[in-house]
């Protein structure tokens, strides 16, 4: 065994610092609606869901009928913002020159958005064609369902237990684990909170990071702990 073969990189919050971005315009919403929470709670809480899911388990935890418009409405304003003011994760750059294995992006955000973001912070032509939305497979497929991560791992022909993927919520490392793979978390965008790491390690990641300078060198030595057992 030579290494893992593949590494699958969530984008929002590991790539590019959007989750931070997407928790100050539904925080803003919700409140609006009359279901008020914070930013580091959206954070935390929901971190890595659509934000159709969210509203539905919002409906269903607090019994507050949220108006449909909200999807549109968040949408738009969610894109203005990103693409004003979405920046790069320091150091994913040099990381990605220092990774000698195939990679890819499977997200749960749309391709268009993936599109825009990727291509805003000079990484698009660095991951293409290897972009894959959840939501191109059904709105039903997306994280924590472990579909999306299991469609990457095809376009490779790698072996799920044998791939490696870089998440920083707890719903997309539950994903990654029910499709057998190994996790790494991380924490170093502006949405982090106190118990992340915590949190992250409890949902399945066997270490976690939060800086990116680091992963090459965990990479090596998770695929140097394989090979050992």
């Amino acid at each position: 065994m030579d290494g893992f073969d593949l590494i699958i990189f969530d984008c929002d919050g590991v790539l590019v610092d959007s989750e931070i971005i997407a928790a100050e315009v539904e925080s803003r919403l919700l409140t609006e609606a009359g279901y008020p929470i914070g930013v580091e709670e959206m954070g935390e809480r929901f971190a890595g869901m659509t934000w159709h899911n969210i509203l539905l388990t919002i409906e269903r935890e607090a019994s507050i009928p949220l108006s449909a418009s909200l999807l549109d409405k968040s949408e738009k304003l969610l894109d203005e913002r990103l693409a004003a003011e979405v920046q790069v994760i320091d150091g994913v750059k040099l990381m990605l020159s220092r990774i000698r294995k195939p990679y890819c992006i499977c997200s749960n955000s749309s391709l268009h958005r993936l599109d825009m973001m990727l291509s805003k912070v000079g990484l698009k032509e660095v991951f293409a064609p290897h972009i894959y939305s959840a939501k191109d497979l059904g709105p039903d497929r997306v994280k924590p369902k472990p579909d999306i991560f299991l469609h990457g791992a095809k376009q490779f022909d790698a072996d799920p237990a044998n791939t490696l993927v870089i998440e920083d919520s707890v719903h997309g490392i539950a994903g990654a684990r029910a499709a057998g793979m190994r996790v790494v978390g991380f924490t170093g965008a502006s949405h982090t909170y106190p118990s992340h790491a915590d949190r992250l390690t409890e949902a399945g990641a066997e270490t976690v990071i939060s800086r990116m300078s680091e992963l090459p060198g965990v990479i090596a030595a998770l695929a140097e702990w394989q090979e050992a057992i």
